[in-house]
C-alpha cells in the first residue's frame, strides 16, 4: 500500500539487497565470522566480524529563537554513484552513542535523525520495498527492489548534503527498535520506519508546492527570507510488521518540531486521492487539504495538506 505519496507501508525485509559493487575486505579481521547474507542470487558474503565504528560527528545549529538542532554530520566522502562499503552486521547505536540528538521515544520504538550510511540504506531499501509493494509478483523484481534501492540511497545522501536543487536542506528520520540489553540487533534488523523533511523554496510569485515545477537552483541557493521558504513531508514508510504501533505518526510528529524549530512556519505533504488511510493519518496529525490548491488530475492524482506551526 502506498501511502506517499502520502505514506508508504511495507514489509520489513528479512534481510536488504547488499548493492553488487560492494567489496567486502576479509583482511580487516583474520577470523570473519560468515554473515550470511542472502540476497536476490542466493549467494553467500562474508562480512568482517570486527565493525570499525566511524566518529559520530555532530554538529548543532542554532535557529534565531535561541534553540538548536543537534544532529550528525553525514559522511560526505559517498555522495557519488559509488556504493561505499556498508557494514551490513553493524550493530544498531547504542542511546549513549545517540545523546544529544533531537529524537522521539513511544513505546517500543525511538524516532530520529539518520546517523549512519547503514540506516540511510535501509531506509532506501524500505521505500523500495513500498515502491514495488503493489507488484510482488513482477518478472525480475528483487533487481528493481535492488536498483531502486541504491539510486534512491546516492539520491538520499545528495539530499542530505544540500547537494539537491529542489531543496535548501534535508532532514531523513528513521524509526528504530528501542536499545535491548539482552539483544545484539544490527542497524539493518533495527530500522522500521523512514522519513524525509525538507526545507524548499517557493518560486517567485508561487504559494503552494504543487505549483512549484522546476525549482530554481538560484534562487535555492541564495535563501531568501523565511517567508519564501516552507517544510515538505515525502517518502514516509513504515514495515509491514511493525504498522500500527504509531510509527508513522510519531515520525511526522518529530517532523513537526524540527520544522517548528528552524523557524518554518508551514508544512505541506502530498497525498494520494485515492489513499484514504493516509488522508486519515494527516488529518489526526494536524493536516487539512489545501481548498484552492487545483483538484486531482490524471498527470497528478494527488491531493495537497497543509498545517500551520
Amino acid at each position: 500500500m502506498s501511502l506517499n505519496k502520502g505514506i508508504s507501508l511495507t514489509l520489513q525485509p528479512e534481510l536488504r539487497a547488499v548493492p553488487l559493487q560492494i567489496s567486502i575486505k576479509e583482511e580487516l579481521c583474520r577470523r570473519p565470522t560468515r554473515f550470511s547474507v542472502r540476497a536476490y542470487f542466493g549467494e553467500t558474503f562474508p562480512v568482517s566480524s570486527s565493525s570499525r565504528w566511524r566518529n559520530l560527528e555532530t554538529h548543532s545549529e542554532t535557529i534565531n529563537n535561541g534553540h538548536s538542532i543537534q544532529h550528525p554530520a553525514v559522511s560526505k566522502d559517498d555522495a557519488s554513484n559509488r556504493m561505499p562499503q556498508l557494514s551490513f552486521n553493524r550493530l544498531q547505536l547504542s542511546d549513549e552513542e545517540c545523546s544529544g540528538l533531537l529524537k522521539r521515544n513511544f513505546g517500543q520504538f525511538v524516532a530520529r535523525e539518520a546517523v549512519l550510511d547503514e540506516e540511510l540504506w535501509a531506509a532506501a531499501w524500505l521505500r523500495a520495498e513500498a515502491h514495488w509493494e503493489t507488484s510482488p509478483y513482477t518478472r525480475h523484481i528483487d533487481s528493481y527492489r535492488r536498483k531502486y534501492a541504491e539510486q534512491e540511497f546516492y539520491a538520499l545522501k545528495r539530499r542530505c548534503l544540500g547537494q539537491d536543487r529542489n531543496s535548501l536542506k534535508c532532514f531523513c528520520f528513521v524509526a528504530v527498535k528501542k536499545e535491548d540489553k539482552n539483544i545484539r540487533r544490527t542497524v539493518l534488523n533495527s530500522v522500521v520506519g523512514t522519513l524525509d523533511l525538507s526545507i524548499r523554496q517557493y518560486l517567485q510569485g508561487k504559494t503552494y508546492p504543487g505549483e512549484l515545477r522546476k525549482l530554481s537552483a538560484v534562487l535555492a541557493n541564495q535563501e531568501p527570507f523565511d517567508a519564501h521558504k516552507y517544510t515538505y513531508i515525502a517518502n514516509v514508510c513504515v514495515s509491514k510488521f511493525a504498522r500500527r504501533q504509531g510509527i508513522a505518526t510519531n515520525m511526522i510528529y518529530i517532523a513537526m518540531e524540527v520544522a517548528s524549530l528552524v523557524g518554518m512556519k508551514q508544512l505541506f505533504v502530498h497525498v494520494d486521492a485515492d489513499n484514504i488511510i493516509a488522508q486519515h493519518l494527516y488529518n489526526k496529525t494536524g493536516f487539512e487539504i489545501v481548498d484552492s490548491y487545483s483538484s486531482p488530475t490524471p498527470k497528478d492524482p494527488r491531493i495537497l495538506m497543509s498545517m500551520e506551526l
